[in-house]
């Protein structure tokens, strides 16, 4: 790269996009270049903002940037990550990677080939609570997690499934390593033509099973993730960024004092910044990313299997 601040652009400064913009015009090593929206008014906004050009065809980015966000509505990730895969653009693509496992291959076909970066934001994996359980997760074999909302009156072009639960599912497939053996999964439309809520149970070869449920039709906002194995509870937090451990100290549980309470120090973070340092970094040094593309896919299917079955 020319510049040693990598030029960064975003297609779509909406709701999240907004922000994608922001928070490479306060990263060290990168710099906002461009931005582009079919919502001219919007993106003249954003690009005068934090100072960047401003482009109605995001197609005109093309050698203005050397990586970029795409942050639209799921059914145009495709074309728009194969247009900036296609001249070695290295590209983050907002979760869901697509509406279908195909196209989503396709994208990790021309990653291969073309050697550009491709990262699926699934931004669960940089929320500092998560990371920090890693450290203790070891076994787990029962998981429950919890992801209710408020009406969003966005992103109505899929169900609550592809639009929620697949941080959860994504999260539970990088810590359960073992193959998917039977779904069971429940749901309804309620205010849009998709699912609102779901609730779904995985069960694992390995003998692990995840119950999740996830609403965008709750008056409450809860996103929780608990962990059961088999000496030890864990609990999570992601709104929060916390993680309790609660772990048996002796064979028999007797008393309280039989169980040791473990609260790790968190240093809470933005996990939306931590994503896109980590996308810079991976471009910069030709790293692969934490969430790639082959990551964003499973989950996908995953998430399909699951809505197939409401």
């Amino acid at each position: 790269m020319p510049d040693d601040k990598l030029r960064a652009g975003v297609v779509g400064v909406g709701h999240l996009g907004r922000h994608h913009a922001r928070v490479y015009s306060e990263l060290e090593n990168a710099r906002l270049a461009a931005v582009a929206d079919t919502d001219v008014k919007q993106g003249k906004k954003i690009a005068e903002k934090f100072g960047a050009e401003f482009f109605e065809d995001y197609r005109r980015m093309i050698g203005r940037v050397d990586a970029v966000s795409v942050v639209t509505p799921t059914e145009t990730h495709f074309s728009i990550a194969k247009d900036f895969l296609s001249e070695r653009v290295n590209t983050l693509v907002e979760k869901p990677i697509t509406n279908e496992p195909g196209p989503a291959q396709e994208l990790i076909d021309i990653s291969d080939r073309t050697g550009a970066v491709l990262q699926v934001g699934h931004i669960e994996r940089y929320n500092a609570a998560v990371k920090k359980a890693r450290e203790y997760i070891k076994d787990p074999r029962f998981i429950e997690v919890n992801r209710l909302s408020r009406f969003p009156a966005r992103s109505l072009d899929i169900g609550v499934v592809l639009d929620l639960m697949i941080h959860d599912i994504d999260i539970i497939l990088s810590f359960v390593a073992s193959p998917v053996q039977k779904i069971d999964a429940i749901g309804a439309s309620v205010f849009s033509k998709n699912e609102d809520i779901a609730n779904c149970r995985i069960m694992f070869a390995n003998g692990c099973v995840a119950n999740i449920t996830a609403s965008r039709i709750s008056y409450k906002s809860e996103r929780k993730f608990r962990v059961f194995e088999s000496d030890t509870y864990l609990s999570l937090d992601y709104e929060k960024q916390d993680f309790t451990v609660y772990r048996k100290k002796a064979p028999r549980i007797q008393s309280p004092g039989d169980v040791e309470r473990i609260a790790p120090s968190i240093e809470k973070t933005e996990p939306l910044k931590e994503e896109l340092k980590d996308f810079v970094r991976c471009v910069k040094e030709k790293t692969a990313p934490t969430v790639s593309g082959r990551h964003g896919l499973s989950a996908l299917k995953l998430a399909l299997d699951i809505a197939g079955r409401i």
